[in-house]
Formats: structure tokens, C-alpha cells, sequence
């Protein structure tokens, strides 16, 4: 069981292959549990029409490929979709949440780029941006970070922070532990498909469950008030 409340950042952590990707599939509809139920403002997740969904919850997959050589500004706007924006007819409200979107990424300049000529970091900019532009209450992101440079890491980072202030929920994978520690409302660690452990990233993140969940030994430390988790060896070592 795992509750994921208004107001807070959930970090999945866990190694390669524990189930990470596959739990936010499933949180955001397109994978069916194998058993059990994902519920959404007390709601089955199975009987909620795809539209509202998407009203409701934005996901951002890992894979950062788009097939078109198009526009970075048309893809942000595709996350207006499920509130019935035409991308090439935006209302007002949309317009402006497809700006938003991009500024909240440092994207602006992209906009008018065709998205197959912008660099993996940059392309994943826009991606995100499209998840932004959805305005839902609950985003969903397997791996947001991965590919950006630490500035852009920080600043995407105080972004989620300043959405779950607006009591909006963010769900997302990661592999840095450091910053699932200074950003992460709760941290969830995976293995195996199962949950070993949830709850607040410095009761988490102990010595000893690094060494059962990812096979390492870590020191864990506050470095100018900012937690960090250093990888020392693995474990068998």
C-alpha cells in the first residue's frame, strides 16, 4: 500500500529493475494493477475517463523521443489536450499555460525550434514542460533530472518544490540520492518489486537500508545545511 498526499514530493528510489518505472505506470493508468486497486480522489483509476484523468494527473515518461520534427512550443501545448485545446487554435488560458510551462523550464528560447534539433538535455526541457503545461494535480515523472545539467537540476527541482506548495502532489523517480534527500517530502525505496521502506528522507536513508536496497555502503552527511548521501563502496567490499 502507498498513499500519496496533496501538498507533498514522493521519491521512488531504488536499483535498476525494482519496479520503479512500472509502480508510476501503473499510478498513472497505463499499466493495470495485477491485483489490488490505484485510486484517485477516492475514485477506481480504471473507470475515470481518459480525458479528466488527464485533467487530473500528468505523466512524464523516461524515454525522452519525439517523432516529428515540430515545434518545442507545440509540443508544451499538447499538454493542453486534455482540456480540449486544439494546439493550433489556444485559447487564452492556454497560451498562457504553455508560457508558464516554458518558463518554468528556462525554455522560452526553444520555443520555436524544431524539437529534433535540440540537444537531450534540452529536448528533455520541453518535455517536462509539456507535463507542466497539463496544470494537473498530480504529476507523475519516471527520471525528470536525468539529462540535465546541475543548474537546470536545481532550478526543475525548487519547481516541483514550489507545485506541491500550491497543495498539487509530485510523484517521481530517481537515482540521486542527494537530491531525493534535500528535495523529497517522503522518499519510497524499491526492490524487487516490493516497498522496503517509506517515509521521510532522513529516516529513509539510513546506512542500512542503502546497504539492503542498493548494495552499497554510504555516508550520510549535512554539508552547508544541505543533506548529503555519498556512495562509498559496495557492500560485498
Amino acid at each position: 500500500d502507498l498513499a500519496v498526499e496533496p501538498g507533498e514530493i514522493l521519491a521512488l528510489l531504488g536499483p535498476n529493475g525494482a519496479g520503479k518505472t512500472t509502480l508510476l505506470r501503473t499510478l498513472a493508468g497505463l499499466l493495470a494493477p495485477a491485483s489490488g486497486q490505484v485510486m484517485l480522489d477516492g475514485e477506481d483509476l480504471a473507470g475515470i475517463d481518459r480525458r479528466w484523468r488527464g485533467r487530473r494527473s500528468a505523466f512524464l515518461p523516461q524515454e525522452r523521443t519525439v517523432h516529428w520534427p515540430i515545434a518545442a512550443r507545440i509540443v508544451v501545448a499538447l499538454g493542453r489536450r486534455p482540456h480540449g485545446g486544439a494546439v493550433d487554435r489556444l485559447s487564452p488560458a492556454d497560451a498562457a499555460a504553455v508560457e508558464r510551462a516554458l518558463a518554468a523550464v528556462d525554455a522560452q528560447g526553444l520555443a520555436d525550434r524544431p524539437v529534433d534539433e535540440l540537444s537531450g538535455g534540452e529536448r528533455a526541457r520541453v518535455l517536462i514542460a509539456r507535463a507542466l503545461a497539463q496544470d494537473a494535480g498530480i504529476l507523475i515523472a519516471d527520471e525528470p533530472l536525468a539529462g540535465l545539467d546541475p543548474a537546470h537540476q536545481l532550478e526543475l527541482a525548487r519547481q516541483l518544490q514550489a507545485i506541491a506548495r500550491e497543495g498539487r502532489s509530485v510523484v517521481l523517480a530517481l537515482h540521486d540520492l542527494s537530491l531525493a534527500a534535500r528535495f523529497a517530502t517522503r522518499v519510497a525505496i524499491v526492490k524487487d518489486g516490493r516497498l522496503m521502506a517509506v517515509g521521510a528522507p532522513e529516516q529513509a536513508l539510513s546506512e542500512d537500508m542503502m546497504a539492503q536496497a542498493f548494495g552499497i555502503r554510504a555516508s550520510i552527511a549535512t554539508i552547508g545545511g544541505v543533506p548529503v548521501v555519498v556512495p562509498v563502496a559496495t557492500a560485498r567490499w
